[in-house]
């Protein structure tokens, strides 16, 4: 599966990520606290955030603006993970959301 992505910059109401994935006609999303991990083998908490539109792949205001913007790649899914490549404005990088028994945990893969 191919789609495309934004990563937002939210600053309200306290600052975050959104993580948002096009897929079936709508954004899925997640709310990164802490950012997407820069390192590999390190995990990230991910909530799950209702779906949004898919207008929200060009969406800013002053309270949000986009971190980053290209399109991704599905690798593999089970009902409790997702394997996915983000090809981003600068680089590619692999990641897996990973349920767990509350949220999600987004884990940036060690080798590309």
């Amino acid at each position: 599966m191919n789609g495309r992505f934004v990563l937002h910059d939210h600053r309200k109401p306290r600052p975050h990520f959104d993580l948002r994935l096009e897929e079936d006609g709508v954004l899925r999303s997640w709310a990164v606290p802490q950012g997407l991990p820069t390192d590999p083998g390190r995990n990230r908490l991910a909530v799950a955030v209702p779906d949004h539109d898919l207008d929200h792949l060009t969406y800013t205001d002053e309270h949000k603006s986009i971190a980053d913007t290209g399109w991704w790649e599905e690798h593999d899914r089970t009902d409790r993970r997702i394997l996915f490549t983000l090809h981003g404005r600068d680089d590619a990088v692999r990641y897996a959301l990973i349920r767990t028994d509350r949220d999600w945990l987004l884990h940036r893969v060690k080798d590309q």
